[in-house]
């Protein structure tokens, strides 16, 4: 039996098919365009990213032999668009997670409200990466733009196109700044209060749950029959987590691509002020009964896509990357470099944050500059892990780690220096897409619970990165009197930098 998985990316939209055990089948890729308008703001275009899906399913299914038992689907969390709910076509464009066109709509939501009250209802803190305020935004636009309109999220739009039917699950919906997650349901006060739709958000089900099966007529030109069943298999951090069994309390999932995500897993429970204090986001897993908690960097595999454009004449290859690696030297390079090309995120969120470097020398070389990026991304890891500490209630010494930034085994050693932690890297290409086909496979009765899952998905030994620990208290003295004594006065220029333009 085979089980199918959906992912629409920031940078990449893919399908791929997978036995029960995990074992891949076929993968296919295509490119998510960013487009800009005149303002500057990007946007996805919808019939491109439905184009971009179709196109890798009719590919996969042509070398798929095996039945298909289920479809999940998974995407970026905060991207979304409006939709007709009559017709069913787009109202707008997809706005991406990273756009920064509701920034003012974030300020004025912040204010409507305690942000520890809001924190404990939602599990974030105010941000224009926001689905409410990504509305609030659009409606000032064109005022009658949500009249008999729906918000849904990439997977969420993927999976009407393939169902007919509008719902999302919990872990998406709580990325709007408008559900509860307390009580797993829309917050209807909180949505009156700036006067939209009651109707405006989509049914919110658990993850894993069949919200329809296969209609389209369409999609049988595809190679996929009707009537297979379809599950919104939520944000795309989480199934990446659940692909390689980082879902228990104490196991700690670090994704690293253009943003890098350090994710755990803990039981559900209220939030508190020390949960808040710690700057970390909350929410609901695509596990049952667990809450998540979350910290990211903006720009980690970013700050190097950044310097493969701006120190060459032309965009340097990874060998070329891998090359400069290995020609820095050992140890620290005693350069700070601030990751913030796009702000900062939890568990320090500042969109006015920006990147620096502090500590140049005329005799340092690219070289340097690329280990200090490398490093400067591992001090925010670090920065991550220790907030969380604080909150699981145990030592963090151990990481899983898969996404692209695996594949630099310098780095790697430099995130394990700094953060002390044993990293476990397994031999998996695509995370993401196996976690969207694993809640598929429970969907569909293939596995019991996410439990029976981790059991039968099968990964050779992975690979082990140790500390050192010569370069970790090197390192540790770094980060404590520098990375984090100097930033407080860089964050303050920037935000009242910010205030007086």
């Amino acid at each position: 039996m085979a089980l199918l998985g959906i992912d629409i990316g920031t940078t990449h939209c893919k399908a791929g098919v997978f036995r029960d055990d995990g074992s891949q089948i076929q993968i296919d890729v295509s490119p998510t365009i960013t487009h800009y308008n005149k303002q500057g703001e990007p946007y996805y275009l919808p019939d491109e990213i439905w184009g971009n899906i179709t196109r890798c399913l009719k590919e996969v299914m042509l070398c798929c032999d095996e039945k298909v038992w289920a479809i999940g689907i998974t995407s970026m969390a905060e991207t979304g668009l409006l939709v007709d709910r009559q017709s069913g076509k787009p109202r707008t464009n997809f706005i991406p997670w990273f756009s920064r066109c509701a920034e003012g709509e974030a300020e004025e939501i912040a204010n409507e409200d305690s942000p520890l009250h809001r924190f404990q209802k939602t599990g974030l803190h105010s941000s224009y990466k926001y689905g409410l305020a990504k509305i609030i935004h659009l409606r000032k636009q064109q005022t009658d733009i949500l009249d008999d309109a729906v918000w849904l999220s990439a997977s969420d739009f993927i999976a009407y196109k393939l169902t007919g039917h509008f719902a999302t699950d919990y872990s998406l919906a709580a990325r709007t700044y408008a559900f509860q997650i307390d009580q797993l349901s829309w917050d209807q006060d909180w949505i009156r209060h700036f006067n939209l739709p009651d109707q405006l958000f989509p049914e919110a089900l658990p993850s894993g749950t069949k919200m329809g099966i296969t209609l389209s007529t369409e999609l049988e030109e595809l190679g996929i029959p009707q009537g297979i069943p379809v599950t919104v298999a939520g944000h795309d951090h989480l199934a990446a987590a659940l692909a390689v069994g980082a879902v228990t309390p104490g196991s700690v999932f670090d994704s690293i691509g253009t943003a890098e995500t350090l994710v755990g897993a803990i039981e559900k429970k209220q939030l508190t002020e020390v949960d808040f204090a710690s700057g970390l986001t909350f929410g609901c897993h695509v596990v049952r009964d667990k809450f998540f908690w979350m910290g990211g960097i903006s720009a980690s595999g970013g700050s190097i896509e950044w310097f493969r454009n701006q120190f060459s004449d032309r965009k340097m290859s990874y060998d070329e990357i891998m090359s400069l690696s290995a020609r820095s030297i050992e140890g620290p390079s005693g350069i700070l470099y601030y990751p913030y090309l796009s702000g900062s995120g939890s568990p320090q969120p500042d969109p006015f944050a920006r990147a620096a470097f502090i500590g140049l020398k005329t005799s340092h070389k690219r070289e340097d500059l690329l280990k200090a990026m490398m490093e400067g991304t591992a001090y925010e890891l670090e920065s991550i892990r220790r907030s969380a500490e604080k909150i699981a209630g145990q030592l963090i010494n151990q990481m899983i780690s898969v996404g692209g930034g695996t594949k630099n085994h310098y780095w790697m050693q430099i995130k394990s220096d700094i953060t002390n932690c044993h990293l476990a890297v397994p031999e998996i290409n695509e995370a993401t897409l196996l976690g969207a086909a694993i809640t598929a496979g429970i969907c569909s009765g293939v596995y019991k619970d996410e439990e029976e899952a981790a059991k039968a998905i099968q990964f050779t030994n992975p690979k082990e990165i140790i500390p050192n620990q010569q370069y970790h208290h090197e390192y540790k003295r770094l980060y404590e009197e520098g990375y984090m004594g100097l930033q407080l006065h860089l964050r303050n220029f920037y935000q009242n930098f910010h205030k007086s333009v």
